[in-house]
């Protein structure tokens, strides 16, 4: 008998349907030869510190740094867990082979090898690794099994990242509760959550002590057109009025026009990271939103794997894409203008040394059904847009710069023609703003036939500007800047460049954020992010960079990857980490400022409902975890 163990128990019946196995029982599915049970996501975890001895059960600074010569797991103390890990355990021990059909990717690698380790399993294992839960993708899977070794440093990645996160988060946690906490109040410290809220808080007090000033730019009319001047900015209005009471008199002359000729490709095809910046931005959904409602439509057999980072596809992908634009019923009257036509091919796209395990986001070719909500309508429209518009061609644009002068003060104006929209057509009928995520063109006017060496009159003046302060963030670009290690960038090749450096991975990131809101520590104002008071006042007295640096933070994910590839060592990452969080140990051990951080009393009070019912529920739970000090660290 082959027993394959999903994650999950819809996909369970999907598998057992396909696989022929017909007779249900309690905890799983049989039939042809073929068992299939599942998990429920993660059945074990580390162990708790108390788990390897009761001295560290109580918080003590005496007892950190806490780290265990050799980590172990568990199995999660939830009953209906216990119960359906017993009907796993039991179904190994009958089998003859199994294969491991979790959700391909590292934590779901991680979630079913610690299932199977913690029973005991010693026979045969195989892979299922696919990227889309269509039946075609399923049976492809299935002919095309997987090792287990093949995807052992995948397993070692996912390993050495729990370790990590355990070894930092519980002693770091414990540290500053114990050290700067009152009342029993706990402090949260994570690998990645205390450099994620790093930024919200910088990013607060750069906008809070900024002061604006008050510039003045040199502009000038003529024939109908505003010319700027280049590099005239003033300081002063006085300033301003003497250069124009200087020129006002003076004809303006033309002394060159250049043009030339510009192509503009279409956007990237989304990761789970642009996706949700995309979904923040234009649907104004949360991260945690958006990763629920994409989750449901790769079950739904809608969309293919979603937690993925990278925006390309691999070449076998290519054959396919015709069906997949076929099937998009809704879209066929966008698709008109290249029926006919060989698909586009861009390497932008296509490109297989992009693509680790799993590609893109993209439809599967499946009909949409009824069944769909509004939300997840909306979301499926944005995948469904991107991938058309990938097949069309560049939009082509012909940009004309006039330069000219008064006396000498030199003018340019610039204006753009779109000669051919190419892709934006896909777009055509949004009435908000351009789908892509770019600054609107300040060269899109177009202008008048002008000739060189022609002049006259002009019409000068001075038009006032304020320096204005950074934005705080919104969640769509506080998940940008996790993904480019604290670098807000729009350009997608150098964002395609940040990532190796990122903080946290693409399907942790909303949850991380959720945390924070949880913690107390940021609220939500519209769609702004605000730090509250406990929150600055931790950044403030974490002195050690590498806790709240997304650069250094960046760095540490970074090596997680190589691991995945073979090129770093894990024990090296691991030892790295604990060296690291002795040092931060024995640093505010020594710190004898007696600094205490007071929870904030109403850390909600502004913010939308939502996060103001979670902080509350947050608080709750503090005030019972004060009297029972061993609460599980994230």
């Amino acid at each position: 008998m082959i027993l394959c163990i999903t994650e999950k128990p819809s996909v369970g019946r999907d598998l057992a349907r396909i696989l022929g196995a017909t007779t249900r029982r309690d905890g799983y599915i049989e039939g042809n030869g073929y068992c299939v049970t599942w998990t429920f996501g993660h059945l074990c975890c580390l162990k708790e510190p108390a788990d390897y001895t009761p001295v560290w059960k109580a918080w003590s600074l005496s007892s950190l740094p806490m780290i265990p010569p050799r980590f172990g797991i568990k199995l999660i103390d939830v009953d209906t867990y216990k119960q359906q890990f017993n009907t796993i355990k039991n179904l190994i021990l009958q089998c003859d082979e199994i294969i491991n059909c979790g959700d391909a990717g590292q934590e779901g690698e991680l979630i079913q090898r610690w299932v199977m380790q913690k029973a005991g399993c010693q026979k045969p294992v195989k892979r299922l690794w696919i990227s889309s839960l269509t039946d075609e993708a399923i049976r492809e899977g299935l002919a095309h099994l997987r090792t287990e070794k093949e995807l052992e440093p995948l397993y070692i990645a996912g390993l050495c990242r729990a370790i990590g996160d355990w070894v930092l988060g519980i002693n770091a946690t414990r540290l500053y509760s114990l050290k700067y906490g009152v009342r029993g109040q706990v402090l949260s410290i994570g690998r990645v959550q205390t450099p994620t809220l790093a930024l919200v808080v910088n990013r607060q007090l750069e906008i809070e002590n900024f002061k604006p000033t008050d510039y003045w730019e040199l502009k000038t009319l003529y024939r109908d057109t505003l010319f700027s001047a280049s590099g005239k900015n003033f300081d002063s209005e006085e300033k301003g009025m003497e250069i124009i009471n200087n020129i006002k008199d003076l004809p303006l002359t033309i002394t060159d026009i250049s043009k030339k000729s510009g192509k503009e490709a279409s956007p990237r095809l989304f990761d789970l990271t642009s996706l949700q910046v995309e979904c923040n931005k234009k649907l104004n959904l949360g991260a945690e939103d958006t990763l629920k409602t994409i989750q449901s439509l790769y079950e739904k057999k809608l969309t293919t794997y979603p937690r993925v980072d990278t925006t390309y596809l691999t070449d076998d992908v290519y054959p396919k894409c015709g069906q997949i634009l076929n099937s998009l019923t809704d879209y066929q009257n966008i698709l008109i203008p290249i029926r006919g036509n060989k698909l586009r091919k861009s390497k932008k796209v296509f490109d297989n040394s992009k693509v680790t395990d799993h590609h893109a986001i993209i439809p599967t070719g499946q009909p949409l059904t009824a069944t769909l909500s509004k939300v997840e309508r909306d979301v499926f429209n944005l995948i469904a847009l991107r991938f058309i518009s990938v097949f069309f061609p560049d939009c082509s644009f012909e940009q004309t710069i006039v330069n000219a002068k008064v006396d000498k003060i030199a003018f340019k104006v610039t204006g753009k023609v779109i000669l051919d929209p190419g892709w934006k057509v896909v777009y055509a009928g949004e009435r908000k703003e351009e789908e892509i995520d770019k600054k609107e063109d300040d060269d899109g006017t177009v202008l008048p036939v002008f000739e060189k060496g022609e002049s006259g009159p002009h019409q000068p003046k001075l038009i006032k500007k304020t320096t204005q302060p950074p934005k705080y963030y919104t969640e769509g670009t506080l998940l940008k800047a996790m993904e480019t290690a604290g670098t807000l960038v729009d350009d997608e090749d150098l964002r395609e460049a940040l990532k190796a450096n990122g903080i946290g991975r693409p399907s942790t990131r909303a949850s991380i954020i959720e945390i924070l809101y949880k913690r107390g520590y940021i609220i939500k104002e519209r769609k702004s992010l605000r730090a509250t008071p406990a929150a600055i006042e931790l950044i403030s007295l974490i002195k050690e960079e590498l806790l709240k640096s997304a650069k250094l933070t960046g760095i540490w994910e970074g090596k997680l990857r190589m691991i995945e590839r073979q090129e770093y060592s894990a024990s090296e990452f691991i030892d790295q980490i604990k060296q690291m969080v002795m040092e931060i140990t024995m640093s505010v051990m020594r710190d004898g400022s007696n600094r205490r951080i007071v929870a904030d009393q109403e850390a909600s009070s502004n913010s939308d409902t939502k996060t103001a019912k979670e902080t509350q529920e947050t608080k709750t739970k503090k005030k019972k975890t004060s009297t029972k000090k061993n609460k599980k660290e994230e």
